[in-house]
């Protein structure tokens, strides 16, 4: 549809708050420069949301809510904030355990019995954590055949969490980030309070809080007045933009819709305790133990960080075209909600430049940092790039990462070909990571997120197989925990990843009996020499096993391996 001057104009008027209570000029322009690439009327962008001792002070609209009706976001736009949506989980649980209706250390197999029982307790507190050990349900599905624009309930993710045999560690052992456990806390709270956690979270937590746009999402075709559409960036170098929605039937680790506005009210919560109360919205923040009493940087639904020497409290989230960040500095009553729609968005990045210019001589110094993935690009030479290029495999998990040098630059071939921007001459930046390689023998690339590593890869041998040995490797496998079939077809240039609903996908050799693709690390396994099947592990899926089949050959016709 075609829109008159005016009416783009109108639409366009109620974007941008005229709330700026204790913000200088200098500031508000200051701030609306981070966002000033998305201001536009071609292109989806973000809503920001600041308060200051729990007043609002500002709110903005850039950019674009829906690109095929011109419709600009404003404050009152609502995003699907994904990840941000855990923290009510947590919350909502956290309020049952108040109410004497559950304790955090029950072990989640009282209130899901159809778990399978993998000898250790898992407890409610741990699926909090990230430190249960259970499978990640977006990766299992993923690789049991799901696509992106399937829709999937929450009974989908019962029937796959609850067929895997084994976890990915013992249960506080490590902290891994699984979806899952906040699919299962979801569970818990309907099954204890008899209300879907949407209609839970509305009567204990949205109503009291004044958070009128705000509610769990779980029916992907329900209409909601004032929603924004998500886009990516259209695939295949094509130009323009493509919607990216999300079609989750599901609650507990995603879905929550909101608004900056009610983010705010929710976050002032955290300072005047009007629901949940002191003791509960301070354990809410307190740091997560393993096993070995090690704190890690999670509280119940919460990153706990320090950002240029100030505590902050918040969540990012992904899903789709949406990316969402909310956080607050307790130490100086700031709090901050980005939300965007559109894929390449990092709002995280963008609510901390805020911060810093609200907080601008409050906060530590900006120290130079080997981890800052916002440095400037380097030039480096062949034998610069030749130097750190390898397979790499990470100890106690098997996950292989294999970098090349390919059109001049470092390629990480591992998630489909990923060039890597160099900022020094062994760091490197890739999709919000620092990757750094060391320079002892055998070498190491640590994978870093801000400050934190996120893993260490040490470079091994690279796996060079024969044309027979290849063929050994072909075949049909089946995983039980999964459902599904897969094949593996020999080709002169290596093998070959077969699977339903996608497209085939080479595997690449890696270290010796593994390979590396789409689905992740494909290791085989071996009885006395011969091939039985093999472990796949991913970044939140490990070991999950296939066995290989009593066929000898591949019953796919169009491959004819």
């Amino acid at each position: 549809m075609r829109l008159f001057p005016s009416l783009t104009a109108l639409l366009l008027l109620p974007r941008a708050s005229l709330l700026a209570q204790g913000l200088t000029d200098p500031q508000i322009r200051r701030i609306d420069s981070v966002f000033a690439a998305f201001d536009r009327t071609d292109r989806p962008g973000c809503a920001l949301g600041v308060s200051r001792n729990g007043q609002v002070v500002y709110q903005r609209g850039y950019g674009m809510s829906n690109l095929e009706y011109g419709l600009a976001i404003t404050p009152g736009s609502i995003f699907h904030v994904a990840s941000i949506s855990k923290q009510f989980t947590a919350f909502a649980v956290a309020l049952l355990a108040q109410q004497g209706k559950l304790s955090l250390d029950d072990e989640v197999k009282k209130y899901i019995p159809e778990l399978p029982d993998y000898g250790q307790r898992i407890t409610l507190r741990q699926l909090m954590h990230h430190t249960s050990g259970i499978r990640d349900q977006w990766e299992l599905l993923s690789l049991a055949g799901w696509r992106e624009d399937d829709p999937i309930t929450e009974d989908d993710i019962l029937d796959i969490v609850t067929r895997q045999k084994a976890l990915n560690f013992a249960p506080g052992a490590e902290n891994l980030y699984s979806n899952s456990g906040y699919t299962l806390l979801a569970v818990v709270v309907k099954r204890v309070s008899g209300l879907r956690l949407r209609e839970f979270a509305e009567q204990q937590i949205f109503g009291p809080l004044g958070m009128r746009d705000t509610h769990f999402h779980n029916d992907h075709t329900m209409i909601v007045p004032n929603r924004t559409s998500a886009y990516q960036e259209r695939r295949g170098g094509a130009g323009g933009w493509q919607i990216s929605i999300p079609v989750f039937d599901n609650d507990g680790a995603t879905s929550l819709h909101t608004t900056v506005g009610d983010l705010l009210k929710w976050e002032q919560n955290f300072s005047d305790g009007r629901v949940g109360g002191a003791a509960l919205l301070a354990e809410a923040q307190t740091s997560g133990r393993l096993n070995d009493g090690k704190a890690i940087d999670y509280g119940f639904g919460l990153s706990l960080e320090t950002y240029r020497g100030a505590k902050a409290v918040g969540h990012g989230g992904s899903d789709a075209g949406y990316r969402a960040d909310v956080v607050r500095f307790p130490e100086h009553g700031l709090a901050l909600a980005v939300l965007c729609n559109f894929a390449g968005a990092t709002p995280g990045q963008y609510s901390r430049q805020v911060a810093d210019i609200i907080l601008e001589g409050k906060l530590a110094p900006v120290v130079a940092s080997t981890t800052a993935s916002n440095s400037a690009p380097v030039t480096l030479s062949p034998a610069q790039l030749a130097a750190v290029a390898g397979v790499y495999r990470r100890p106690g998990t098997d996950e292989a990462w294999i970098f090349v040098v390919r059109n001049g630059a470092l390629t990480l071939t591992t998630f489909g070909g990923v060039s890597l921007t160099p900022l020094a001459e062994r760091r490197f930046t890739a999709f919000g990571l620092v990757i750094e390689f060391g320079n002892a023998e055998p070498v190491e690339a640590r994978a870093l997120f801000g400050v934190q590593v996120i893993g260490t890869y040490r470079k091994v041998a690279a796996f060079t197989p024969t044309k027979e040995q290849l063929g050994a490797f072909a075949g049909e496998y089946r995983s039980d925990e999964l459902g599904v079939t897969y094949h593996i077809a020999a080709r002169d240039t290596g093998l070959v990843l077969q699977r339903r609903k996608f497209e085939d996908s080479a595997l690449a050799p890696a270290f010796e009996d593994a390979f590396s693709g789409s689905v992740g690390t494909v290791h085989f396994t071996r009885l006395r020499g011969r091939v039985t099947g093999f472990l796949i592990t991913g970044g939140r899926v490990r070991n999950l096993r296939f066995t290989k089949t009593a066929s000898a050959e591949c019953r796919v016709q169009r491959t004819g391996c």
